[in-house]
């Protein structure tokens, strides 16, 4: 975040810039609204279900077509975090992840309290969003970890022993720091999923996949990108699990057409290493944004975080414009996933015009507190 602020933006490289800004945030989205309606299904109970493609469109969830989970919400306040990581700078303060921590706290809020509390000004705009106040299955890590001020770290990380996917999956907004090295980009992501998911596995597999996506977000290829989270993955204790997983997805591309069963076994377990390696998977062999999302849900596993790892590296990728129209027209949430994205993409390229010593915009404080 600091390495753009003296950056010179171009006008098309803004656009290109806030276009997979926009296709990242939405494609989490989306991929996750696409698998929750199956998550937990084997592939004869999706068959059953849906026929035998398996899932082909959106349907129901939580009493609605393109409903989110817990994974998007978490993932917008991934966002949230790391703006006001940004505006707090200016007072000398500069920790992002104990930013990140208190946007996640934000959340876990959403999830006990009934409604917004407007009196609470240093919440900022995104925490008073009514529709975020639904509990979409959180599993229980993910509220024990942010259950109270105590941050986690890699060195006295929350719930040492959780593999599971769902810190990876909220990510993905750690790789549109495009003004960033990539080893710095993954270590910010891992000492954030250390705040929930404090195995090893989790955490390297959050920071692996963050990596990928800023890979992508740079213009760099999939495979490209991938290749450099392994390298940078290789100094760190404990990679091995997830350096076999992801050059096992490699290799499976060359093994011929994909299959469910195919997919299915690069998951594994269904912990952090599987589904990022699902999810690069899904990418490279996907014909195009919609067909890599059917793959990464018509499956034996967590339906909605393969979708919506699979959907990050798509519309990092791709932008906005890949992602399947006719989807998002229906997404829940997709005016606060588009109005917080713009925020972030000019932040990113412009945040010395909204905040700084020379002065600062009062909307943008009033929107993202420097408290």
């Amino acid at each position: 975040m600091g390495a753009t602020a003296g950056a010179v933006w171009g006008r098309a490289e803004q656009q290109d810039f806030r276009s997979r800004v926009r296709g990242t945030l939405l494609g989490v989205a989306v991929g996750d609204a696409f698998g929750a309606p199956v998550d937990g299904l084997d592939l004869d109970g999706i068959r059953e279900e849906h026929g035998a493609e398996g899932l082909t469109d959106l349907a129901p969830a939580y009493g609605r077509r393109g409903a989110v989970t817990h994974l998007t919400q978490l993932s917008l306040f991934s966002v949230d975090g790391l703006i006001r990581a940004q505006v707090r700078r200016d007072t000398g303060a500069w920790h992002p992840p104990t930013d990140l921590h208190r946007a996640y706290r934000r959340w876990a809020a959403t999830q006990r309290d009934w409604g917004p509390d407007l009196r609470r000004k240093d919440d900022g705009w995104l925490a008073h969003e009514e529709w975020l106040y639904v509990r979409r299955d959180a599993p229980r890590a993910l509220l024990l970890g942010l259950g109270d001020e105590t941050m986690g770290t890699p060195e006295a990380p929350k719930n040492p022993g959780e593999r599971g996917p769902e810190a990876a999956a909220r990510s993905a907004p750690f790789g549109l720091l495009v003004g960033w090295e990539p080893q710095l980009v993954a270590q910010l992501a891992v000492e954030c999923a250390a705040q929930t998911h404090g195995h090893p596995t989790g955490y390297l597999a959050a920071g692996a996949y963050a990596v990928i996506v800023h890979g992508l977000a740079r213009g760099e290829s999939l495979d490209a990108a991938v290749q450099r989270g392994l390298a940078l993955l290789a100094a760190r204790p404990g990679h091995q699990p997830v350096t076999e997983a992801l050059q096992h997805a490699l290799g499976a591309v060359r093994q011929g057409l994909p299959t469910p069963a195919r997919v299915t076994e690069l998951m594994g377990e269904g912990t952090a290493e599987g589904l990022v390696a699902a999810s690069v998977y899904c990418a490279l062999v996907g014909e195009d944004v919609r067909h890599g999302l059917r793959l990464a849900v018509n499956h034996a596993g967590p339906s909605a975080a393969t979708g919506a790892l699979t959907g990050g590296l798509l519309g990092a990728l791709h932008g906005e414009t890949a992602l399947p129209p006719a989807w998002l027209a229906e997404l829940e949430g997709r005016a606060t996933l588009l109005e917080l994205a713009d925020d972030f993409a000019m932040e990113m390229t412009q945040g010395p015009a909204l905040h700084g010593p020379a002065g600062s915009s009062p909307a943008w404080l009033t929107r993202y507190p420097r408290a």
